[in-house]
């Protein structure tokens, strides 16, 4: 088991969701992925949540993978325990029912940066560099980098990071569009819980479809949001009301078409 957790804490509609791995820059292992996982369950699972805060703990907001948990690994394993987990972990971050404002208190280097793209807001300190250095070490960007990122930043900007290596600071991030605003050191929380707070009275359903709405639009699993939008509308009909009722007394539905 690796030494790190990820906590969350509610405070009223708003869930902080920490990286808490400090003495590793909060860098993932697989316990980590598991443990943000367990996070987004909980997370989703409570209906008094309208918005959460993604953080890490520390200096770092996240160093990405720990090299020293997938380093040994053999090619099947690497593909399929490391890089398919993460990104069935990240995609669940990504599709949190919520909004999700990401805290950047300190650097989001490649799977960090990545970390921080499932967020729907950023707010990075000042202080703080970007970038995806993975073509460095022989590697790509295997969280969704060369996919989720290149959707949400623009593809020049994910060249210039994965194929130049350029490392951006935290005002060259924010007119380059990876992140929405620039804080000074150490307030970036404040910052995100007012943001959050902002979302946090707006309509919830309106927030959820809203956010379905905008990733279909920007090419993010069209399917799933369409299938989404489409069960949540269903569920709210007569019709579905009656097919039930009629399924559990064991005659013919009557529908009568009423939304």
């Amino acid at each position: 088991m690796g030494e790190g957790t990820v906590r969350v804490d509610v405070d009223k509609a708003v869930a902080v969701i920490t990286v808490s791995r400090p003495a590793r820059l909060n860098a993932l292992d697989i316990d980590m992925l598991k443990a943000l996982s367990s996070a987004c369950d909980e997370v989703e699972a409570n209906p008094a949540v309208r918005a959460a805060i993604l953080t890490g703990e520390g200096k770092a907001f996240s160093a990405g993978g720990d090299i020293k948990a997938w380093g040994g690994m053999q090619a099947n394993e690497f593909g399929h325990a490391w890089v398919r987990f993460g990104h069935r972990v990240f995609e669940r971050l990504a599709t949190l029912r919520i909004p999700l404002v990401a805290a950047l208190n300190g650097h989001a280097l490649g799977g960090g940066l990545e970390l921080a793209g499932t967020a729907d807001i950023r707010i990075a300190e000042e202080q703080i560099k970007i970038g995806l250095p993975e073509t460095g070490l022989g590697m790509i960007p295997g969280w969704s980098g060369t996919q989720r990122l290149v959707k949400r930043f623009g593809a020049q900007v994910v060249r210039r990071m994965v194929l130049g290596g350029e490392m951006f600071t935290a005002e060259e991030a924010r007119a380059l569009g990876i992140v929405d605003a620039v804080v000074a050191t150490g307030d970036a929380m404040e910052a995100a819980r007012a943001y959050a707070d902002r979302i946090a009275g707006r309509g919830p359903a309106a927030l959820e479809i809203s956010k379905l709405m905008i990733a279909s639009a920007n090419g993010e699993d069209n399917g799933t949001a369409v299938e989404a939008l489409g069960s949540i509308l269903v569920a709210k009909t007569a019709d579905l009301k009656e097919g039930v009722v009629a399924f559990s007394e064991k005659r013919p539905a009557k529908f009568k078409g009423e939304w």
